[in-house]
């Protein structure tokens, strides 16, 4: 299948469902190899064998980026890769700041940028010796606007911000780009905590100046491909807000917590 990927091998972590299949899909149709890794075993080979049944290339690598030996295995697995996109998550609910607990904590900064250190790690020695590369690290609004009952989430998402900047300064020389994708997307993820908040959805919607919710492969896809393009070989250290313009005047997300 030829493309704007072709000849190219992209792996995205949590590419099981949602963002993540949305981007695998995607980089499929224009050519990568595509690596889908995943925790959970039935989705992810689930987007692998979807993709190959429509003509492209993916193979599933199971995978616990909370774990650095199941991501050193799975990178191990993958070869060499041309273009990197960290996605996984696996939330723990809303609850206020001081309900979070030092668990949670720790979970959310090794699934966030301890993730993403270790698979940038593994990735750099073939990225550096062909002089190409690329980095996609999936952060997220609710980080930059401090959103309610996420503290986990926010501050592992803003730590891989600063972690993707300072690896973009230090690779640009071996050109390698690094940037970070903040998406506002109805993933199968923003369903289900939608859904345990009556009206949430259409809030959103409604204070969203395209009002609406972004598609996982038509709009988050489509901002990836151009970043894991050749197009994108002067763009680095950046942060993309691909949201509709909901950054500009923030998001309505106010989820009622318990005391």
């Amino acid at each position: 299948m030829a493309g704007r990927l072709s000849g190219r091998t992209a792996l995205i972590t949590g590419a099981g469902e949602g963002i993540g299949k949305g981007i695998a899909r995607r980089f499929a149709s224009e050519g990568a190899a595509v690596i889908v890794a995943e925790f959970d075993n039935a989705t992810g080979a689930a987007c692998a064998a979807e993709i190959v049944a429509e003509g492209g290339a993916a193979r599933y690598i199971p995978v616990d980026v909370t774990d650095k030996a199941s991501v050193l295995a799975m990178m191990e697995a993958a070869g060499p890769v041309d273009i990197l996109v960290n996605n996984a998550w696996r939330g723990s609910g809303v609850a206020r700041f001081e309900n979070k607990t030092d668990a949670q904590l720790d979970t959310a900064l090794r699934m966030g940028p301890y993730a993403a250190h270790w698979t940038m790690s593994a990735a750099l020695p073939h990225m550096r010796s062909q002089g190409w590369g690329r980095v996609i690290n999936m952060a997220s609004l609710n980080g930059v606007n401090a959103h309610m009952g996420s503290t986990d989430y926010n501050m592992a998402k803003e730590a891989l911000r600063a972690l993707t900047r300072t690896a973009a300064r230090e690779w640009a020389r071996y050109g390698i780009c690094c940037n970070v994708i903040c998406p506002a997307a109805l993933s199968a993820s923003a369903r289900r905590i939608m859904a345990q908040q009556p009206g949430m959805i259409e809030r959103i919607e409604a204070a969203n100046p395209m009002g609406r919710m972004g598609d996982p492969e038509a709009d988050i896809g489509g901002a990836a491909l151009f970043l894991a393009s050749d197009d994108a070989r002067y763009v680095t250290g950046n942060t993309l807000f691909v949201d509709g313009g909901a950054h500009i005047n923030g998001v309505a997300w106010s989820p009622d917590l318990e005391d």
